[in-house]
């Protein structure tokens, strides 16, 4: 594998538009993308949770991650969500992720099966031996019912070069910090909690694959930017003036919310794919005020 910038910044999870038959919205998703870029964002990641991934037939999922290449353009690195708790089918989307021009993968650790540490070592190695792109490890115990603790990480990170970082959304802010102390200067700690950037970085860490860039990619990548700067006063103001709407987000299943939010902003339909249903009108309303508020609608 030939040298990878690393990873770092704002780097927003991507939301997939859908129209109303159902059918991927590629038009509203080259908009998407153009919106991202302009607004000064580091990094895409298609395909993720945010982005409805679960739900893409092999087909959407790499005409979501070729349409996000071709539109990026190169201005910003494509980061294509391949995760699966198969690793045979791991493979397949990795494969289809760097046909499509992906930069890099991020993989989900593997959900339902809970592998053992050497079962993550394997599922890793195996993927990279097949595709030969960097991988953004994803900690998330929430949706896969297992944390990975950081001696695991460290070790993956060790053993699987490929591995060059880690999206880590354990809510646990002392694993984060081992991680960082007990990893190489190369190696991207990125939060995946919009509300853990702030003292992530200020611990040492790198950026967030985020949620809330959706809506506001510049005030969140202003945030970030002045936090990777050690300007921690400006960081910490955007902080809580952000806080609001990176709660809200999750007042129900990601990425519910922010989908109505931007369909509220004008940017998308508000649609999505079942077992995902509409908001409860009671968040609904708890969200217009949030949007309200920051001025979004």
């Amino acid at each position: 594998m030939k040298k990878f910038k690393k990873l770092a910044g704002a780097i927003t999870a991507l939301v997939t538009p859908f129209q109303k038959n159902g059918k991927v919205d590629v038009k509203t998703l080259k908009k998407l993308v153009d919106f991202q870029i302009e607004s000064r964002i580091d990094g895409l990641v298609p395909c993720g949770s945010t982005g409805e991934a679960a739900t893409l037939t092999l087909e959407e999922h790499e005409l979501v991650v070729r349409t996000v290449v071709e539109q990026t353009k190169g201005r910003v690195p494509v980061i294509a969500g391949a995760g699966s708790n198969d690793t045979h089918k791991a493979i397949v989307l990795s494969k289809l992720c760097k046909k499509a021009g992906a930069n890099a993968l991020l993989h989900v650790t593997p959900y339902y099966n809970k592998p053992t540490p050497d079962g993550l070592v394997a599922h890793y190695k195996a993927v990279a031996n097949a595709v030969n792109l960097p991988i953004i490890l994803y900690n998330v115990p929430g949706r896969t019912g297992a944390n990975i603790p950081a001696s695991v990480t460290l070790r993956v990170a060790k053993e699987v070069p490929h591995v060059v970082g880690v999206k880590e959304a354990s809510g646990n802010i002392d694993q984060m910090t081992d991680i960082i102390k007990g990893s190489s200067a190369d190696f991207s700690v990125l939060s995946g909690d919009d509300s853990f950037t702030y003292p992530l970085i200020a611990l040492g860490g790198d950026g967030c694959i985020s949620v809330v860039s959706n809506e506001v990619p510049k005030e969140f990548s202003d945030l970030i930017r002045a936090a990777l700067s050690k300007d921690f006063e400006t960081a910490k103001t955007l902080h809580f003036k952000l806080l609001d709407l990176m709660r809200v987000n999750f007042i129900e299943t990601n990425p519910l919310p922010v989908k109505t939010a931007l369909s509220l902003m004008g940017k998308i339909e508000e649609v999505f794919r079942l077992p995902l249903v509409p908001m409860t009108a009671k968040n609904k309303e708890a969200l217009k005020e949030v949007l309200k508020k920051q001025k979004l609608m």
